[in-house]
């Protein structure tokens, strides 16, 4: 079939959804010299017409047409409500094992979407006059052949890191001009929001953009805008005869805003032509810390931790068992409605696909109830990730459910940011972290054809507390609320700089503290793993997952881990992975832990048993048990250990060693070569560092204090 020829059909047919949807179809495949469903694949595994149709309706499929690893396509009649089209294909894209792109047309036009996880979403729309041209024809057969061409060369991570960037140099001159920090930081997210809910749609007709713009002639007017705007989000209102929402959720809890100057309002100006709708929540948060927090400035730009690693815990933590509990639900459901079939009485139907129902409701109200604690919250990464996960799971039990027949795709989730719990002391990461949730929800409600929550489109999250999650202000133990698990990243401190870093006062109160349940000469990160171990043995959690640095494997450290593993289970663990912690690669220890029974993990390997020191019983010892060998006493002395910044880069300290020193005399004398026992076995013996921790260094060659 020649273009001129599908061009002139069907500009003449009428163009109807149900008649006329596969034979347009076959057509623009011939046209595109690629083979039919029918043609391809005649078994439909792969590529089929009615993808997904219910089971006890037979009625319509989840997609028109389906080609996995390609596309999900849905039709409608010509002038039909394409947006309803591709909200169908968002509701249904996890039973069509998602596909990277998401076609709807109404045989006039068509709309590519693309769906790729990370990825800046773009949308491509071909009207049927633009199909004579190659290049146009070329696009609609890659999606077919090779969807990858089709994907956005720009990522999230690199959309956010564009934004964080404009925000944290604004952020910066406010300070600089003697605005308390904290009002800074809380002024910055309303206007981080802002820009977010323009580009949703949530703020009408570009309204933050336009007002920026109202503001660069005269940028002392912005304050004065800005302060009309909030006080129309805190409760709902007006900005002149254009209608607000209410917004509020504690982040537009005043009218409070803070001048800007000109060089502010072109950084804004630039910065609301990014595509806010897409940013990701996930190191939206580390990225804003940094920039809003003075104590860390200095790890702009510096590396943060990737969702993937985040979902290591996530996914074994969260994941996989409710999704175990739903396989078990759905399999008496199954039972009972195959049962009531093969009866064939309407009575027994009817009774069955009530019971039926009720225990699918059972699960769902199971999921609005979980409740996820991560007592070192930062600015929400795990919440924001852990919440994403949780829904998609409901919308699986929906579209399950509705193949079912006790159910639609299309019930609103009953997950939200309630099922969130957070503490995290630092008050600029305790408030993004609220930031970084709200904004993942409303993005997921988007992908997956949902309207966000209205009245208010901001739901208060004061459960994201703003404390200590292990020392409570009268010297006791801290408490935790509720929850059904616990996941984190608690802060990395070795046992040998509490008392540097946290005091005097505060490290003698913590030990005291925890004295029964901690080794005096422990990481701080043990005392979160000692909190959490009790309550997964009192009954009140049911699993928790932690990062630790990897020397929880040993030492004082250990002692927190052999009681989990004699005790309890350490159901999934990985010994040594890279991790980003305050800008910095380390290496961390990745312990899952709980009461239970079951398959076992240890880096990515089924074993019978992981031990305390994260290795397996593979052999039938436990290296962990073993004790010193009497006669090796005072053959070896204790290495040299560092304890504050010494370290040195070798490259700088071989160009110090050869340059003068502004006092005339050689830098070799607080320059050594640092080795010890580690650094010989795994052979980094390149390893430099200054003798003197109150010296600082200078890059012209001296040393000075």
């Amino acid at each position: 079939m020649t273009p001129h020829d599908f061009i002139t059909k069907w500009s003449r047919s009428p163009r109807n959804e149900h008649q006329d949807a596969q034979p347009h179809f076959i057509d623009l495949c011939h046209l595109l010299g690629v083979e039919d469903p029918a043609k391809a694949d005649p078994a439909h595994d792969w590529f089929t017409f009615e993808k997904g149709a219910s089971k006890t309706t037979g009625g319509s499929g989840w997609a028109d047409v389906w080609r996995r690893s390609c596309f999900g396509w849905e039709y409608k009649s010509l002038g039909g409500d394409l947006k309803r089209a591709y909200t169908q294909l968002l509701n249904y894209s996890g039973a069509l094992e998602s596909p990277p792109l998401l076609i709807v047309s109404d045989m006039d036009v068509i709309e590519i979407h693309t769906n790729w996880t990370n990825t800046v979403q773009e949308i491509h729309t071909l009207r049927l006059p633009d199909l004579a041209d190659a290049a146009n024809r070329d696009l609609l057969r890659n999606c077919f052949l090779d969807p990858d061409r089709l994907k956005p060369a720009k990522t999230r991570q690199m959309l956010t890191e564009d934004a964080a960037q404009k925000f944290v140099a604004i952020a910066q001159r406010l300070r600089d001009r003697g605005h308390d920090p904290q009002q800074v930081a809380h002024f910055v997210n309303r206007l981080v929001f802002c820009m977010f809910a323009e580009d949703v749609q949530l703020l009408p007709k570009k309204m933050f953009e336009r007002m920026i713009a109202a503001s660069r002639p005269k940028p002392e007017t912005f304050a004065t805008h800005a302060r009309t705007l909030f006080a129309a989000m805190r409760e709902g209102g007006a900005v002149g005869f254009e209608a607000v929402e209410w917004f509020n959720g504690g982040l537009f809890d005043s009218d409070d805003a803070l001048p800007l100057d000109w060089r502010d309002i072109d950084d804004l100006i630039r910065t609301s032509q990014l595509d806010w709708s897409d940013i990701d929540p996930s190191i939206l948060g580390t990225l804003f810390e940094r920039g809003l927090d003075p104590d860390k400035r200095s790890q702009l730009g510096a590396h943060y931790t990737d969702r993937d690693k985040i979902m290591m815990i996530v996914t074994p933590v969260i994941v996989d068992p409710l999704k175990a509990e739903w396989a078990a639900v759905k399999a008496q459901i199954e039972t009972l409605l195959d049962r009531a079939d093969t009866r064939g009485r309407m009575g027994t139907a009817d009774a069955a696909t009530r019971k039926a129902t009720a225990l699918k409701d059972a699960f769902k109200e199971r999921l609005r109830n979980f409740r996820i604690l991560d007592p070192a919250c930062g600015s929400g990464n795990f919440l924001y990730l852990a919440l994403a996960e949780l829904k998609s799971l409901e919308l699986a039990v929906n579209v399950e459910a509705e193949a079912l027949g006790i159910g639609l795709a299309s019930e609103v989730p009953l997950t939200g940011p309630e099922n969130l719990l957070g503490i995290e002391l630092n008050p600029y990461a305790a408030e993004l972290a609220r930031v970084s949730v709200w904004i993942g929800d409303i993005q997921w409600s988007r992908r997956n054809g949902f309207e966000p929550a209205r009245n208010p489109i901001l739901r208060t999250l004061n459960t994201i507390e703003c404390r200590d999650a292990v020392l409570a202000p009268d010297g006791g133990r801290a408490n935790w609320p509720k929850a059904d698990v616990v996941v984190g990243n608690p802060p990395f401190l070795g046992a040998s700089r509490i008392l540097g870093e946290l005091g005097d006062e505060y490290a003698i109160s913590l030990r005291n503290a925890w004295q029964k349940s901690v080794p005096g000469f422990a990481d701080l990160v043990c005392y979160w793993f000692a909190k959490a171990w009790d309550h997964v043995k009192e009954g009140k959690l049911a699993r928790a997952g932690f990062v630790s640095t990897n020397s929880i494997r040993g030492g004082a450290n250990r002692e927190i881990l052999k009681a989990i593993s004699e005790n309890g289970r350490i159901f999934e663990a990985w010994s040594d992975e890279s991790w980003t912690v305050d800008g910095a690669a380390v290496r961390v220890s990745i312990v899952c832990f709980d009461m239970g029974q079951g398959r076992v993990t240890l880096n990515g390997h089924a074993v019978g048993k992981v031990l305390s020191d994260l290795s397996a019983n593979t052999h039938g010892f436990d290296l962990s048990d073993a004790n010193g060998i009497a006669q090796n006493t005072k053959i070896a002395c204790y290495g040299s250990q560092e304890k504050g910044s010494f370290g040195l880069d070798a490259d700088l300290a071989r160009e110090l060693l050869v340059s003068p020193n502004p006092h005339n005399r050689p830098n070799s004398e607080v320059i050594k070569r640092s080795v010890n026992g580690v650094q010989v076995t795994k052979r980094r013996l390149d390893t430099w560092g200054t003798s003197d921790q109150r010296l600082r260094l200078r890059r012209d060659g001296g040393l000075i204090a």
